[in-house]
Order: structure tokens, then C-alpha cells, then sequence
């Protein structure tokens, strides 16, 4: 017999929700049912999520507008992983009476990506490994760090991470964002810049923003039309900081060495985007948080969060 409370968690692609964290307690008073597929169409969305009091979202994949949100009339509680979630409109949840709460978060996920994705750009893994795996040896000549310049577009928290990162591997840092200061660059191990000096004279630029009306974009063709045709770009953040269109541009015509990408305008990327396709990329998933570390946290606050929901109204 199902239960008073239906409970969605949604795009657990890697289908881990239920064995990293103890859902048990939650089970004997509500079904917990698990999508591990991605839909982004609305008709299909408030289909799917329609019968659920609860929703578990993982932060910005299923977009919940206030137009689908206007139509899940048993909703009464969002839980999203992270402390932020541009995906959900949070105006729309208060107007409607829905709880939307917020999971902690693992901060060293996305810094140690970000600094992988960097060494198999500068190193040519990628390639190379293809190269070993079909008979090759030694088909490419590597790009030094040490001595190097790291551009840091940002430099909040994982951009101080990064700076660190640097500085181990004997790399100069600066950095340049809307509001910082000399002051703080300096205690982060870097040196303030212009805008157009870091890109004009890093070898590598790393985007650590958060993404807003007043960020997105915030890498256009005037930017990329400044690195030195040797210089790589770096970009875990947020894809829409990045002009999609002029970094196509860029890397199609071979304009810089190449570009690592976490994140993109739309996600999942579709199958046949032309950035699965242009060889002077090393990308990614958006994994930069995807670990078994994190993922404990997410759920297993998640669950917690619940749980005590369930107290105060159910049990």
C-alpha cells in the first residue's frame, strides 16, 4: 500500500542516492522513488513530479521555474543539494507556500578538478593516453607550469584554493575580478590586474564566478581575442560566464592552445555539440563536485532535512 508521502529524488544519474546515506527511517513513512534520467521539457517535468509532496534535487539539473512549480500542487518541501541553486525560483517557492531547504557542501571537489583538468590540458594526458592505448609512444611535447602564469577570473574560495595550488608548482598568479582588491589578492598569494592584462598575459585562465545577470558573459570575444595563442582556458564554474559562441569560435580556428570545460550552457551537453568534437578540448561532465565525499554530505543531509520535516508534520 503506498504511503501519505511520495518523495522524488531527481537526477541521480550515477544511481547512488539510496547507498550514500541511510534512508531507512524515511521509508517507513513515506516511498522514495529515484529517477536517474534528466528531462528538461515542462510538460514532462510536471508529469513526472506531479504526485510528490517532497522533491530531492541535485543543484541545477531539473529546472524548477515558477511555471512548473505553479503546477505541482502536492508539492510541499524542495530539498537541493548545495547552498545554492540558480535553477530553482525561490520567489516562486515562498509565494507558494513550498519549503525549499539547502544541504552543506564539500568544498574541495571542484578546486581538485579544476587543477586536473589544467596538468591534462598542459600535459596532452588525454591524448597521449588514446595514443598508448592504440600502439603509439610519445606522440606530443608538454607545456612547463613552473614559471608560468595562472590568470584567476575570481577569487573567492576556489580561487584561493587554485592560487595555492599554483604556488606549489612554482607558478606566478594574478588575478582581476569587479570587486577585488590589492589587499586580497595579496593574501591569496596573487597579484591584482586589469581584465584585459590577465588575459593578455596568462598562460592559463582559470573562471571562478559565480554565475549572475552581472557575470554571464563575462568572457567574451573581446577577452579570448586577447590570449596569447599558446595560453589555454580553464572553465569549472559555470558555462554561461563564457560567451559559448566566441569560445567555439576561438578553439575552432585554433586561436588559443585549447580550452578544459566542466560546465556548459545547456546540460547534459547534447550528443552532437560541436565542443564533443573540437580537438583542442579536454572536458568534462560537470563532475567538479561529483564526489563520494560530497555525495555523503548531500544525501546524507538531505535525508536528515526530511526526517525532521516528517516530525513536525507527519509524525
Amino acid at each position: 500500500m503506498d504511503k501519505a508521502i511520495q518523495i522524488a529524488v531527481l537526477d541521480d544519474y550515477q544511481k547512488v542516492a539510496l547507498k550514500t546515506a541511510d534512508w531507512t527511517k524515511i521509508e517507513q513513512f513515506a516511498d522514495v522513488v529515484v529517477f536517474d534520467d534528466h528531462l528538461d521539457q515542462e510538460g514532462a517535468i510536471v508529469e513526472r513530479l506531479l504526485p510528490f509532496q517532497i522533491l530531492c534535487v541535485m543543484r541545477e539539473r531539473t529546472p524548477l521555474t515558477r511555471s512548473i512549480l505553479s503546477k505541482l500542487s502536492h508539492l510541499k518541501l524542495i530539498v537541493s543539494t548545495g547552498r545554492r541553486n540558480a535553477s530553482i525560483d525561490i520567489r516562486a517557492c515562498e509565494e507558494f507556500g513550498i519549503e525549499l531547504q539547502h544541504t552543506d557542501y564539500v568544498e574541495s571537489g571542484a578546486p581538485e578538478l579544476t587543477w586536473a583538468l589544467l596538468m591534462a590540458m598542459a600535459r596532452n594526458i588525454i591524448f597521449e593516453n588514446q595514443n598508448f592505448r592504440s600502439g603509439k609512444w610519445q606522440s606530443t611535447v608538454g607545456t612547463d607550469l613552473s614559471g608560468k602564469t595562472l590568470g584567476l577570473v575570481g577569487l573567492g574560495r576556489i580561487g584561493q584554493k587554485m592560487a595555492k595550488f599554483a604556488k606549489a608548482f612554482d607558478m606566478d598568479v594574478i588575478a582581476w575580478s569587479q570587486n577585488l582588491t590589492a589587499e586580497k589578492a595579496a593574501a591569496a598569494g596573487a597579484n591584482l590586474v586589469s581584465k584585459a592584462e590577465l588575459f593578455r598575459t596568462a598562460d592559463f585562465v582559470s573562471i571562478h564566478l559565480v554565475l549572475s545577470e552581472r557575470s554571464k558573459g563575462i568572457v567574451g570575444a573581446e577577452e579570448l581575442a586577447l590570449m596569447k595563442k599558446e595560453a589555454y582556458l580553464i572553465n569549472t564554474s559555470r558555462g554561461p560566464l563564457i560567451d559559448e559562441a566566441s569560445l567555439i569560435d576561438t578553439l575552432k580556428y585554433k586561436r588559443i592552445a585549447g580550452a578544459a570545460l566542466d560546465v556548459f550552457d545547456r546540460e547534459p551537453l547534447p550528443e552532437n555539440h560541436i565542443l564533443r568534437k573540437l580537438d583542442r578540448v579536454v572536458a568534462t561532465p560537470h563532475i567538479g563536485y561529483v564526489t563520494e565525499k560530497t555525495y555523503r554530505v548531500f544525501y546524507g543531509n538531505t535525508v536528515s532535512i526530511i526526517e525532521q520535516w516528517l516530525k513536525e508534520h507527519f509524525v
